[in-house]
């Protein structure tokens, strides 16, 4: 083995060595990683308007202050909906599971006079809905407990923004190459400013419909499936499933089949509206992830930091993304994040081809240099 290749493979195992180190500490440490991320990603959807109200003439300090009361009015509401619908969902969950297993019972019942025999022990064991319902209890309980550091989670917010400002004085002072990393970080900051302002708006408007179509329906909860509906659009792909789940069920055990059916409906019809059409309109190219990536970063990220990792799973991935495919030496790992090369902007196995030979030669000259 050549001197050159043994180099490059200690490279290799000591990345993933590093690699395997900062997760266990990012597990380790998930009670406080938590807070400092949900104050990033809400400082990155705030910024905009902190700055547009600067724009217009507010000093600094007033711009801080309007946009922070906004900020606790909305977790202030937000809180006391997880609240109370929380503890009335709990309160019935008990029921309502009952009911669905009976429901599951009466299926089977009915398969079995088809000439299809399934022991009921055997479909609750491996598919047993009832468990849908307590991860949405769960899920909200974790919801509720991240509220509680909220104080915490503010000030984060209240600091990053106040630094924001002067962070590029500081890195040019720091760094002999501070333009051009500053220009890189610019671009990265903004696509993902840009990312999570159309998602959260295109979430706002899939849990208000779906919340209003509940409502509309008859069926328990309305605002609760609603937020959930905002916060699981977050994740793409898989989100909007694991939202209606649950709602679903409500509407069987509540109303019945049809109204069941029409929530299905709903769900997909306004999934698709907005999913398909509405955020790739104004989402842009580049951003998207393949569907197998979603699913690793949602088992990955979840494993790491808990149910609230699930949620933010996807905003991270874009991050790391974004992030890569802002230096040519790591474009690579950004194109194969991505989805189809031809969804992407890549026309063809050469023009991959190309790209891929770019990010190798671009990372040979950064080590030469």
């Amino acid at each position: 083995m050549s001197t050159d290749l043994r180099a490059r493979t200690g490279g290799v195992l000591v990345t993933l060595a590093a690699f395997v180190i900062v997760v266990a500490g990012m597990k380790a440490a998930a009670s406080l990683l938590v807070p400092f991320l949900l104050a990033v990603f809400i400082a990155i959807i705030i910024a905009p308007p902190y700055q547009w109200l600067q724009e217009k003439g507010l000093s600094g300090g007033m711009a801080l202050l309007v946009v922070m009361a906004a900020l606790v009015m909305l977790m202030l509401l937000t809180g006391a909906l997880i609240g109370s619908s929380l503890d009335d969902f709990s309160q019935a969950l008990p029921g309502y599971q009952v009911r669905l297993r009976d429901i599951t019972a009466g299926l089977i019942s009915w398969m079995a006079g088809q000439g299809l025999v399934l022991s009921i022990d055997t479909v609750t064991q491996y598919l047993d809905p009832g468990r849908a319902m307590k991860l949405v209890s769960t899920l909200l309980s974790s919801m509720g407990n991240m509220l509680t550091n909220s104080f915490l989670i503010l000030i984060t917010v209240i600091f990053l923004l106040l630094e924001a400002a002067g962070l590029p004085d500081k890195w040019r002072v720091a760094s002999r190459n501070a333009e051009a990393t500053l220009e890189q970080f610019s671009t990265a900051t903004r696509n993902i400013n840009h990312y999570m302002g159309i998602k959260t708006l295109a979430s706002l408007a899939t849990g208000l419909v779906i919340a209003i179509w509940l409502w509309i329906l008859g069926v328990d909860y309305p605002l609760l499936w609603g937020l959930l509906a905002f916060l699981f659009n977050f994740i793409p792909n898989i989100g909007s499933i694991l939202a209606a789940v649950p709602a679903v069920l409500l509407a069987l055990i509540q109303l019945g089949v049809t109204p069941a059916l029409l929530s299905v409906a709903g769900y997909a019809v306004v999934n698709v509206v907005i999913g398909n059409f509405v955020e790739p309109r104004f989402m842009g190219r580049g951003l998207g992830l393949s569907t197998l990536v979603v699913f690793l970063s949602l088992v990955f990220w979840g494993w790491v930091l808990g149910p609230v990792g699930m949620l933010l799973s996807v905003p991270l991935t874009i991050a790391v993304k974004i992030v890569l495919d802002s230096r040519e030496a790591t474009r690579w790992m950004a194109v194969m994040l991505g989805p189809k090369v031809a969804s992407a902007g890549v026309g063809n196995g050469d023009d991959l081809a190309a790209v891929l030979e770019d990010s190798v030669q671009a990372a040979q000259d950064t080590d030469n240099a």
